[in-house]
């Protein structure tokens, strides 16, 4: 985690960016600063641009115009893996999970950005080949504790429960050592008890290890009570920042996404 950061820049700071498909305005002049340590959340009906918003930060879409500036260092249109090695991790509102291999194994994949041996290293299984895998299964076994997974290891990711599986793709995320962790509806398909557990969760990982997260969430008891600030998006354009109580009651949120008339 690059921590020698100065924590007065915004962690991730976007400038007017646009992206079109074809004759759609998936966003519209989107701007946003998210400062360090801050839960921000990204809300809005569905196909308003959150998961557009995630895939321009992430390098996977390149912007039309507009900046994306991360710790102050302009990525936009950086490749995903570049993205990666700079310091944001992402989990996907689809789950993506190495299903049949075991928990442990899907993290220290993850953490393979840290390996430092070559491939004959790994061929040959030189003492440099196992002193850094047992580095990675230590730092693996490390994150599976801080999500609760530690006496799971050796059960098939695909075999855990739904809320299991979403601790899994976070400590994943977590294994690139990220400064931005973001979150795309990290709730999705959970009950109300499973939810408050994620609140926690969320919480816990943000102050444990010192990052800041942007997250999709349709959820509004989980961003009320998570979120510092949020955007609201509608058809790709901002019509909200605010606190959550303050977007909430907003004339403009209330009519387009909450439901209800003002």
């Amino acid at each position: 985690m690059s921590k020698n950061v100065d924590k007065t820049i915004p962690v991730l700071e976007m400038q007017g960016v646009d992206k079109h498909f074809g004759g759609v305005h998936a966003i519209d002049n989107f701007s946003v600063q998210i400062k360090h340590g801050q839960i921000h959340g990204l809300i809005g009906p569905n196909g308003a641009g959150k998961t557009t918003i995630f895939n321009n930060i992430t390098g996977i879409y390149v912007p039309e115009m507009g900046k994306i500036l991360f710790n102050g260092q302009d990525i936009t249109g950086t490749p995903p893996h570049r993205v990666a090695q700079l310091g944001i991790g992402r989990t996907f509102q689809n789950i993506r999970l190495f299903a049949n291999l075991p928990v442990l194994e899907n993290v220290i994949i993850a953490a393979n950005k840290d390996a430092t041996y070559g491939f004959m290293d790994a061929l040959l299984k030189t003492p440099k080949y196992k002193e850094r895998e047992k580095a990675l299964e230590e730092k693996a076994m490390g994150l599976l504790k801080v999500v609760g997974l530690a006496d799971k290891t050796k059960e098939l990711a695909g075999s855990l429960p739904y809320g299991h599986q979403r601790k899994l793709e976070i400590a994943r995320a977590m294994a690139l050592d990220p400064d931005l962790l973001l979150l795309d509806e990290p709730a999705a398909g959970m009950n109300t008890e499973e939810s408050l557990d994620l609140v926690n969760f969320v919480r816990e990982i943000r102050d444990t290890f010192d990052i800041t997260i942007l997250m999709i969430e349709h959820h509004m008891d989980v961003v009320s009570s998570l979120c510092d600030y949020c955007t609201v998006l509608n058809f790709g354009k901002t019509i909200a920042v605010g606190t959550p109580a303050e977007v909430k009651a907003d004339p403009e949120v209330i009519k387009a996404y909450l439901g209800g008339t003002v």
